[in-house]
C-alpha cells in the first residue's frame, strides 16, 4: 500500500504542471500508461518535474550506451538498492527493448556474483592494488 495518494488522470488534468509532465510521459513513451511512480510524485510537482526531466536526460536521450544496456544497468542498481518496484518496471522495459531470457538470466548471475564478491571484499578490507587507482 502506498504511503502517499496516487493521482488520477482527472486530478492531473486539473493541475497544469502535473498535466504537462503526464502528457510528456505519454508522448515520450508513446503510451497512454502513466505508472504509479509519476502518480505518487505528482504530490510534489517540483520533484515530479525534476525527476522526469533527469530520467529523460539519462534514459531516453541518445548517448554512448544503447537503451537496453541502460535498462539492464538500472535493473542491477535496483537489485543492489532493494527497490522491487524498479526491478519489475525496468525488467519490463528491458524486455520491451529486446532483452532475451538468456540475457536476463546472465544479468542476474552477474548481479549475484558481484553481490557475493562485494560482500566478501568489504569484509576482508583489502588494500586497493595501485594498478587500479586512477591518476589525476
Amino acid at each position: 500500500m502506498s504511503t502517499v495518494r496516487l493521482w488520477t488522470d482527472a486530478e492531473a488534468e486539473a493541475n497544469p504542471r502535473v498535466k504537462a509532465v503526464f502528457d510528456d510521459i505519454r508522448a515520450t513513451r508513446k503510451s497512454d500508461f502513466v505508472n504509479n511512480v509519476w502518480r505518487a510524485l505528482a504530490n510534489q510537482p517540483d520533484t515530479l518535474e525534476r525527476i522526469w526531466s533527469g530520467l529523460k536526460d539519462v534514459m531516453v536521450k541518445p548517448g554512448a550506451l544503447d537503451p537496453l544496456v541502460k535498462e539492464m544497468l538500472y535493473i542491477a542498481v535496483s537489485v543492489a538498492n532493494g527497490c522491487s518496484y524498479c526491478v519489475h518496471s525496468h525488467t519490463a522495459a528491458a524486455k520491451a527493448k529486446g532483452m532475451t531470457g538468456d540475457q536476463h538470466a546472465e544479468l542476474l548471475a552477474v548481479i549475484g556474483m558481484a553481490s557475493q564478491t562485494n560482500a566478501l571484499l568489504n569484509a576482508l578490507q583489502l588494500p586497493i592494488d595501485p594498478q587500479f587507482l586512477v591518476e589525476s
